[in-house]
This record gives C-alpha cells, structure tokens and sequence, in this order.
C-alpha cells in the first residue's frame, strides 16, 4: 500500500512539473511574440546580417524576460496569502484575463513601423547584438504587467513549489521565448525576398487575435465555474 501510494505521489509531482514547464513556455513565447522594438530589430538584423544575428538579438531579450519574470514571481510570493484565499483570487485571475485581453487588442492595433530603425549592415559582433537585444527589453519594465497577467490565471511560481520545480518554471519561460525567436527568425530567413513591414504587420494582428480569443475563453470559462483555474 505504501508502495502504491509513494507512486502516485511521484506520479503528481512529475505531472506538475511537465504543466510547469507547458505553462512556462507558454508564458515565454507570448510575452516575447509581440512585435515592440526589439521585435523589429530581432527581424531586421535577420534580413540585413544573417539569422544567427537575429537569435542572438532574441537571446538577449529572453535573458532580460527571466530578470522580469523573478521579479514578478517573487513579488507574487510576498503576497501569497493574499492571492491564496479563493475569493481575491477568483478577482485576480479575471483582472489577469481582461489585461491579456486588453493586451492583445493592444497587439492587434499596434503598428511596427514605428518601431523600425535603420540598421547597419556592419555585423560587429554576436555579443554586442546580444546586450542590445537584452537593454532594449530591459528598458521596457511594464513587461512586468503582463507577466502578472498570465502568472495569476494560470497560478504560475507558487510559493509552495519544490524550488527545483520554480528553477524548470523560469528555465521554462527562457526556452518559450528562445521558441520564438528561433521560429520568427527562420521564417524571416525563409521568405526574406518577401518579407517587410507588413510581414511584420500581419504577425501582430494575428497574435493579437489569438490573444484576445484565449482571453475571451478564458474569462467564460472562469464567469461560468467550468473552470476557476484552482
């Protein structure tokens, strides 16, 4: 009987841990999909120097991501028995699901030509495009609103978590963004010929129309009690 009960035990902890590391890279690949300035630069450099070049702009940023992401968690953390009770957490998962709403009609309406610059076709090198990529991101601390629009409805990095388990939570979010970055810069590559500021533009109402209908569902499914997220 022990035996039994020891495996089932093991048996939840390594299914907690692989919804860690799915909600990690989901939480990675969103916040890094949006098409803001380092975005732009991600794909310009991409066209005018070479994929590599791209990546490692992507690098960095997602670097920045997981400075980010610690703060809201461990900011979360201070708070924890705040969010614990049921009742203000019902209320912090719906604001979350109307941010990420609002963020993605923030998405779709966005326009990346504001965000294009010229870029120089000096390739200098891999690092200096990494602390580029990272300073950019860094220098955008509202990043820190939507990773606490998508910690709480999805009960992301909770205290309680085995610490092993926060270190795959955080390492998760770093591989979704890295996801990302080497899709958009493979694609990029793949259709550099055609691919310009509208390329960019039609990437950005996509993503915000994805956003905004996961929010939607989200936010019926938690108004309804089908699913609270508990």
């Amino acid at each position: 009987m022990n035996e039994i009960n020891d495996f089932l035990q093991q048996l939840v902890a390594q299914i907690s841990v692989v919804e860690t590391i799915v909600k990690g890279i989901i939480i990675g690949a969103v916040a890094s999909a949006p098409m803001g300035p380092v975005g732009v630069l991600c794909i310009q450099r991409t066209l005018n120097k070479g994929r590599i070049y791209g990546v490692v702009t992507g690098f960095g940023a997602a670097i920045s991501d997981i400075i980010y992401a610690l703060i809201t968690g461990y900011g979360l953390s201070f708070i924890y028995d705040f969010i614990h009770n049921q009742h203000n957490m019902f209320w912090l998962q719906l604001m979350g699901t109307v941010l990420l709403f609002a963020f993605g009609i923030y998405t779709f309406r966005s326009n990346p030509a504001r965000n294009t610059r010229p870029v120089s076709r000096n390739k200098s090198s891999l690092v200096q495009n990494c602390v580029t990529g990272f300073f950019i991101t860094l220098s955008n601390p509202l990043i820190i609103l939507l990773f606490m629009a998508m910690f709480t409805p999805l009960k992301f990095m909770l205290p309680e978590q085995p610490y092993y388990q926060q270190c795959i939570g955080y390492l998760s979010i770093f591989a979704g963004a890295m996801l990302w970055w080497l899709f958009i810069t493979y694609v990029v590559s793949k259709l550099c010929a055609r691919f310009d500021v509208r390329g960019v533009w039609i990437i950005n109402r996509i993503i915000g129309i994805v956003v905004m209908i996961a929010s939607l569902v989200s936010i019926v499914l938690l108004l309804t009690g089908i699913y609270s997220f508990h």
